[in-house]
């Protein structure tokens, strides 16, 4: 027998503490042995090929006499892991069906003769060095967290690895999805994306897999589901975890078997994507407490990519309005204003400052003239209101042309008054101009 130090077979408690306190991890996967007297002893699963029998010459050897000198073979296929019987004598029981050749799912039971292997997951961290580069495509950090993430997503982008992120809403999720795709051999297929929280439960089924005529009351005709769609390309669905338990099972049976149905098709569909799942809570904890399958979770989470909130990132604030609002536009805030950004919390992440960038922005000049939210009430009022007119004013000059007349007639206003408005905030010097 192969020495190894016994270790107790991981736990869902285990897994459960990782994915609350990690955030790049990778899945590892090993063979537990549950029998003789070297039960608990762990074989990792590190190449594409792990042989399994008595013989010495096996990367694990099971020394017993209902095992055979050459019993079987574990293949590693992207993914995948497939197990290959060698014309064992005993044979080779999976989950307890006899196979000659079949794939592995996480916590399957393997019977080798009398002796029986678990194959487990296990989720550990990642270690990798923070990219030099302070984007990755519409990603944009400059601490050491989001550059680790950038180096993760550049390392894995090129393979076919299914992605779980991991993140509060704007965190950019969507961002990081597109820059897998983007530079995965896929790129020039679809990037198909698809919300599963935003359709009901009777129509995502539908929604996932397509449908034929008649399958569905008021299907008229063949309707092409999501996955489909990605063939060849990407498959990036958000809200995974608003996913019933029903659709899961299907989703996770065209996944493995690389074929779909649509409802009502008598014959199944090829299937060829990458996988890319997001979601909002933690999905480990979702599984733990039967809301989602713990199999199709294994499938999902290759690798798993937790995004920061942008309130444990306050120092990629600067490099952020910079992005969003153009070179200089943090040395161009007034301090007072810098100040504020750095105490809020920005519930709303990433995109709750792009969209305060994009409101304080006029398009006229395209520099930021944000509002104070903090101080003297009337003093903050007045600030907002004159925000607010020079900017409304700007784009009414801009939609009419400078046509003042015709200004005075769509914003309601005495053409006098109107001059006044514009002399006010520098918009024209007088009413012959």
């Amino acid at each position: 027998m192969t020495s190894a130090p016994p270790v107790p077979s991981p736990t869902h408690t285990v897994l459960g503490e990782r994915a609350r306190g990690e955030r790049l991890a990778a899945q590892r996967f090993h063979l537990v042995l549950l029998d003789t007297e070297h039960a608990g002893t762990v074989f990792p699963i590190g190449g594409e090929l792990l042989r399994i029998g008595k013989a010495p010459d096996n990367d694990v050897v099971l020394d017993h006499p209902s095992v055979s000198r050459s019993h079987l073979l574990v293949r590693r296929q992207g993914d995948r892991f497939l197990v290959q019987d060698l014309g064992s004598t005993r044979g080779t029981l999976l989950d307890g069906a006899q196979v000659r050749e079949a794939w592995l799912r996480p916590g399957a039971l393997i019977a080798v003769g009398d002796v029986r292997l678990r194959f487990s997951p296990q989720v550990a961290p990642v270690e990798i060095a923070p990219s030099a580069e302070d984007t990755l495509g519409e990603l944009v950090g400059r601490g050491v967290p989001m550059r680790q993430i950038f180096a993760l997503l550049q390392r894995i982008a090129p393979t076919d690895s299914s992605v779980l992120l991991v993140g509060e809403t704007g965190t950019g999720k969507g961002a990081a999805a597109r820059a897998l795709h983007k530079r995965s051999p896929r790129a020039s297929g679809p990037l198909v994306v698809f919300d599963c929280a935003s359709v009901s439960d009777s129509l995502i089924e539908s929604e996932l897999f397509g449908h034929e005529k008649g399958a569905l009351t008021g299907a008229v005709g063949q309707r092409t589901g999501c996955l489909e769609r990605a063939h060849g390309g990407t498959l990036f669905l958000n809200e995974i975890d608003a996913l019933a338990l029903e659709p899961q099972l299907r989703l996770l049976r065209a996944i493995e078997d690389r074929e779909l149905h649509r409802l009502g098709a008598p014959e199944p569909v090829p299937f060829d994507a990458r996988i890319i799942v997001a979601s909002r809570k933690d999905l480990w904890a979702q599984t733990q407490a039967g809301r989602f399958r713990e199999d199709l979770y294994f499938r999902l989470s290759v690798f798993t990519v937790t995004l920061p909130p942008l309130r444990d990132r306050k120092e990629d604030i600067a490099v952020l309005v910079d992005a969003f609002g153009g070179e200089g536009s943090w040395a161009r805030l007034p301090e007072k204003v810098r100040e504020q950004f750095l105490g809020h919390t920005w519930p709303g992440n990433v995109r709750e400052l792009r969209d305060a960038i994009e409101r304080a922005r006029p398009p006229s000049t395209g520099e930021l003239l944000p509002v104070a939210y903090s101080g003297p009430f009337k003093a903050c009022k007045d600030e907002l209101v004159r925000a607010f007119e020079r900017e409304y004013l700007t784009r009414l000059l801009s939609h009419t042309k400078g046509n003042i007349a015709r200004a005075a007639r769509e914003a309601g206003l005495d053409r006098k008054y109107l001059y006044s408005l514009l002399h006010k905030y520098g918009l024209v010097q007088s009413e012959g101009d």
